[in-house]
């Protein structure tokens, strides 16, 4: 009972990285398989209710989305009638592919242009037709085999002992050729592994290397913040990551807490860098020392929204004295004309005191918690 519940949510999960709302059905109408917001990187289609003129030919290139993240240009051919959703038959080396119409007429053009392609090129692949039945037949069967595909080739590259791990396998539509992607440290020599995957699943084999990014947005999963993976859902493009945003936005350089499920920095650690780059702007610098007649005082952190920033003397490091941005500045300026104010607490809001401990061994102590037991020198009668 568990194992069929669990391959038909398997089914479900490989037919909605490929942008279909069900199971697609050759003996039925398949306009409704295609839903918008029930897959990975859905477009909207912003332009739909634009009339274009007259003279305007209409755009003869549409966008194609096979499974996740994948999606390619093709041309139509002459006399096709193609709308968002579709499934169509597509050029592909060898043979054919199947996917669906993600985006046509003016979005298509501007996301071509987006991505630097040009539309006049010949490189551009054809689209064929539409999906005839026996191509909707074939093509399910060819999905229906991907997870059993990925366990088995897996245990062929174990068996080889290649240090590297097959992430994810795409089926060509006409059941004849299967990407596999994989992730390895350094290079792999897999020239007996095509061998051995040609020979157990009688089909063209193509290896792709991706990343660690990649293979998170790939296999998905649920972030820190409780939310599915911004790459597994909406990411199309990885920037690069760096501490730098960390440590603009104060956090604590906890790799525990930074790092998201691909072992790397969190790609939501640069939404808002920008933001806090610029309100950085009106704060000193954090390595200036405030000059007091009590004494030096360093900084210790700030806190970008209410604009505070927190301070301690050099003389105790423990006591956090908060001041506002506005009082810094002030006493900066003073500074700066070589006047010192008698302390920091005649402009602190609040002053933060940290509490000493002591011996911190004593914390890690087993037997903290345990109550000691008085001693009972009471004679206890036993009875028989």
């Amino acid at each position: 009972m568990i194992d069929d519940i669990l391959n038909i949510k398997n089914e479900e999960h490989q037919f909605l990285s490929r942008g279909c709302g069900c199971k697609p059905d050759a003996n039925d109408e398949i306009n409704h398989v295609f839903k918008h917001r029930c897959c990975k990187l859905d477009e909207f289609d912003w332009m739909k209710d634009v009339t274009l003129p007259s003279s305007v030919p209409v755009f003869n290139c549409v966008e194609v989305r096979f499974k996740n993240s994948r999606k390619e240009f093709f041309r139509i051919t002459d006399g096709l009638d193609i709308k968002v959703g579709d499934i169509v038959a597509v050029e592909s080396s060898p043979g054919h592919d199947i996917g669906i119409v993600s985006l046509v007429g003016e979005t298509a053009r501007l996301q071509m242009k987006r991505k630097k392609i040009d539309a006049n090129s010949t490189e551009i692949k054809k689209l064929y037709r539409h999906a005839r039945a026996y191509d909707i037949d074939k093509w399910v069967q060819a999905v229906e085999k991907e997870p059993k595909t990925i366990i088995k080739s897996r245990q062929i590259a174990g068996d080889l002992k290649l240090e590297m791990k097959v992430n994810d396998v795409e089926y060509q539509g006409d059941n004849t050729k299967a990407i596999f992607y994989y992730t390895a440290e350094e290079r792999v020599d897999f020239r007996e592994l095509i061998k051995k995957l040609a020979e157990a699943f009688k089909i063209r084999i193509e290896m792709k290397q991706i990343g660690v990014r990649q293979e998170a947005a790939r296999l998905g999963g649920i972030g820190s913040c409780g939310r599915e993976l911004c790459c597994a859902t909406w990411m199309s493009s990885f920037k690069s990551v760096t501490t730098i945003a960390a440590k603009a936005q104060q956090l604590s350089l906890n790799p525990q807490k930074l790092a998201g499920q691909c072992s790397k920095l969190k790609c939501c650690l640069n939404y808002e860098y920008d933001t806090y780059v610029e309100a950085l702007k009106e704060f000193p610098d954090q390595d200036l020392v405030l000059k007091t007649l009590k004494g030096d005082a360093i900084h210790q952190k700030s806190d970008v929204f209410n604009k505070q920033l927190w301070y301690a003397y050099v003389s105790n490091p423990n006591n956090f004295i908060a001041l506002s941005l506005d009082k810094v500045k002030h006493i900066i300026s003073l500074n700066e004309k070589n006047k010192k104010p008698q302390n920091l607490e005649d402009f602190a809001e609040f002053i933060e005191e940290k509490n000493d401990f002591g011996d911190i061994m004593e914390l890690d102590d087993l037997n903290r918690f345990d109550k000691k037991r008085k001693p009972n020198n009471k004679s206890r009668k036993k009875s028989f």
